[in-house]
């Protein structure tokens, strides 16, 4: 097998090699690609266990398709309950977005629907269930492939990373709002949920034999002991992570944030654990592109490209300019592009996603032919960083929007507490008109971080603690404890869009909001 022959076997998610599906090639006759909501088996380490999944007829998950195309997709449920799938990162009309009962309701078990919209521009995107079957690993990459991706030299390798408990969504959100869940580092194997929407805007569902949340209060956040100011220099903070809150200014000093608020059984790189890594060929002397999403519900990492020097060329599947290292945060519902060279002597090269301020870690291996594998620990022997806003300060967005002044500010204040695990963002119901520029500023007044991610838009990062610059466009931003981000975002897809945390629990307990357009309701 020459060079090229072997690039153009490579594309990978998972262990099943994925070619651009010709059924969703523009200028072809548009036959709906099956894809079917189901249940799989995994090992993990050792212990089977059952999860959901979204899968191809060929038994692989996920997609990949052409940019500029139409995404033609026949989604079958073939679970024993409702469900409804988010094409996050594309763009399609509101009625085809997945979030329930926004407009549409959710799947009956058995029932089928078609999916016919444009995809777009190329990127690194995913889908997955807008309930908590998320957290049962109902998620699956969806690539979108530029003529220049197709013709590169390069080969592309997807990183899908989970974070999985055995025990039930439901019984992770019960365990997280009982008062014992306390305030504080690492609280406790709290492993999760069921959403009833009502309270939710846009969101208005009892997903059946699904428990419901409530009324899902506000916040029970006393603000006086958190004065307002936002300053918070994060200079001294290499490489994006590790805050030191005694820094924190305004009287912050001696208030620890809060991490890793479920403690999961594994974590997952494509399905497996580090007892048992994809382990994936690649040349020697050859370049990799690295399509790194994360699809866990609750655990952000930092990826950690230890011996190859990495080269961010996107995130969120929206091109920057390139910035190099080998550590990079990555939240909840974020993705990342990553190239990087095999040194031409060859080896095995593990690309790992570490827990962020833990010491849990999962990941793949890239592994030339013949070169031997280590194993690798699960468990490491430092702490990996906590994730800030240094790394999306270097960010510059390749396209960025064009220059405009906003024709409305919008203040969005995320608040909540670990007592009784309420969470919600006032002002967070944004009214646009079609045509418009739009400028949302987020402030973080609670104590845990917020990956706040909104359906059907790209946004640009704009401004971070008030200090303007031109950031990368995105579809999901990291606010972290004490924090504010400022996005812009050109309002040219009318519905009622879903504005949320990508925290599951954050979202299912309150923190929900609207991007809602003029006589859409």
């Amino acid at each position: 097998m020459n060079r090229r022959d072997f690039l153009r076997a490579s594309v990978a998610v998972g262990a099943a090699p994925l070619a651009s599906l010709p059924f969703v090639r523009s200028g072809l006759a548009q036959t709906p690609a099956p894809l079917a909501a189901t249940t799989r088996t995994l090992d993990v380490d050792g212990r089977a266990a059952t999860v959901l999944g979204l899968v191809r007829p060929d038994g692989g998950q996920g997609l990949v398709l052409d940019a500029g195309s139409r995404f033609a997709v026949a989604l079958s449920n073939r679970l024993a309950e409702p469900t409804l799938i988010h094409w996050h990162g594309l763009t399609p009309p509101w009625d085809q977005d997945g979030v329930p009962d926004a407009p549409k309701p959710l799947m009956a078990a058995g029932e089928s629907r078609t999916y016919d919209f444009a995809v777009g521009d190329g990127g690194t995107h995913w889908m997955h269930a807008h309930t908590l079957q998320e957290q049962r690993l109902l998620a699956a990459p969806l690539i979108v492939r530029t003529a220049a991706d197709r013709a590169a030299d390069e080969q592309e390798v997807v990183m899908l990373l989970h974070d999985f408990a055995f025990r039930s969504p439901e019984e992770i959100l019960a365990d997280l709002r009982k008062p014992s869940a306390g305030h504080g580092m690492d609280h406790g194997a709290m492993p999760g949920m069921a959403m009833n929407h009502g309270s939710m805007p846009g969101m208005g569902m009892n997903h059946g034999s699904m428990p419901g949340m409530g009324s899902m209060p506000g916040m029970a956040m006393n603000h006086g002991a958190m004065p307002g100011g936002m300053g918070m220099n994060h200079g001294a903070m290499p490489g994006g992570m590790g805050m030191d809150h005694g820094a924190m200014p305004g009287g912050m000093a001696g208030m620890a944030m809060d991490l890793n608020d479920v403690d999961y059984d594994a974590y997952l790189a494509n399905d497996r654990t580090l007892s048992d890594p994809e382990v994936t060929k690649v040349a020697a002397g050859g370049r990799v592109r690295l399509r790194i999403i994360n699809a866990a519900t609750s655990t952000a990492f930092v990826l950690d490209t230890g011996a190859l020097e990495a080269t961010v060329v996107a995130v969120d599947g929206q091109p920057v300019a390139p910035v190099a290292g080998r550590a990079f945060p990555l939240s909840m519902g974020q993705r990342i592009d990553l190239r990087v060279t095999v040194p031409k002597e060859g080896g095995a090269f593990p690309v790992l996603a570490r827990r962020e301020g833990a010491v849990e870690r999962t990941g793949i291996v890239l592994a030339t032919a013949g070169a031997p594998v280590k194993r690798i620990e699960a468990v490491a022997s430092t702490k990996a960083g906590v994730l800030d806003l240094e790394f999306e300060a270097r960010l510059r967005a390749a396209a960025p929007l064009a220059p405009r002044a906003p024709d409305r500010r919008y203040d969005v204040t995320l608040t909540g507490t670990m007592a009784g695990y309420q969470w919600a963002m006032a002002g967070g119901d944004v009214a646009v008109k079609r045509g418009e520029r739009i400028e949302i500023t987020m402030r973080n007044m609670s104590m845990m971080a917020h990956p706040m991610h909104l359906h059907g838009h790209h946004f640009q990062v704009v401004a971070i603690d008030g200090t303007p610059f031109a950031g990368a466009v995105r579809d999901t931003v990291l606010v972290p404890p004490m924090r504010a981000v400022t996005v812009a975002v050109d309002a040219g897809n009318p519905g009622k869009w879903a504005f949320h945390c990508h925290h599951l629990y954050h979202m299912a307990t309150g923190m929900m909001g609207s991007f809602a357009y003029e006589g859409v309701g």
